[in-house]
């Protein structure tokens, strides 16, 4: 039976390993085809590829186990649970591939699209600019067809011009600008704050108006600081939470 093949990754050193392997493995499982194979390839394999010891990848395979992506078969190998949960917590580490990862494996549905003046909410990011390409997508569990969150993605439009719309509804926008468009990504910043549904929210969430709801913002900076993306996400307040892991050094 042919294994499935994930990314691969660069890992910082300054950041718990298994962590980043799981995350990046999330997201691989998570962007999966239909066709791809469900079967993972051993825990060997699996350690070779990313360039860390079984012991760590076995710790990563048991977080993704515990979350219910995957299933741990006793001499038959790791396979993908099709049926996966995918509204699962959303944590915080600082790292790229878990921000991929958590933004991954969901039904999206493109809203809209097009260039529009710099709105207010994001004009600080881009003090340069007098236009933005705007993406709004809608995000939904995929196996009930609840929505779960809705997002609008302000990106330059150098970048937008390389951007097939297609990518957006199967991956997310970093991956998309990382790994199609090539846009040299630094670092992001996130912000996650508590807020009341707006009559725009609640429609699309489907939830009453004034429920309560989790605002994100990322903006996303290439290595001379120049804001690439900023995103503007709303949570259904009742599927998601937010985990801070703060290492101590």
């Amino acid at each position: 039976m042919t294994s499935f093949a994930p990314d691969s990754i660069v890992l910082n050193r300054k950041l718990p390993l298994w962590y980043q392997v799981s995350q990046s493995l999330r997201a691989s499982i998570l962007g999966r085809r239909p066709q791809d194979p469900l079967r993972l390839p051993t825990e060997e394999q699996l350690a070779e590829h990313y360039g860390v010891s079984v012991l760590t990848m076995r710790q990563a395979l048991k977080e993704l186990e515990d979350e219910g992506l995957i299933t741990r078969r006793r001499r038959r190998g790791t396979f993908i649970e099709p049926d996966a949960r995918r509204g699962a917590p959303v944590r915080l580490l600082g790292s790229v591939d878990a921000i991929v990862a958590q933004q991954s494996g969901m039904a999206t549905e493109l809203l809209d699209h097009g260039r529009r003046p710099v709105p207010a909410e994001v004009a600080e990011h881009f003090p340069d600019l007098d236009e933005v390409a705007v993406y709004h997508r809608l995000r939904s569990d995929e196996k009930s067809g609840e929505p779960t969150n809705h997002a609008r993605n302000y990106v330059r439009p150098e970048l937008a011009a390389r951007i097939d719309l297609d990518d957006l509804v199967r991956w997310p926008m970093t991956k998309v600008l990382r790994d199609v468009v090539g846009a040299d990504i630094s670092r992001i910043t996130d912000t996650v704050e508590a807020r009341l549904a707006d009559p725009e929210t609640a429609r699309l969430l489907r939830v009453p108006l004034l429920s309560p709801i989790l605002h994100y913002t990322g903006v996303t900076y290439d290595a001379a600081g120049r804001v690439l993306d900023a995103a503007v996400i709303h949570y259904r307040g009742d599927r998601f939470s937010f985990t801070v892991t703060l290492e101590a050094t």
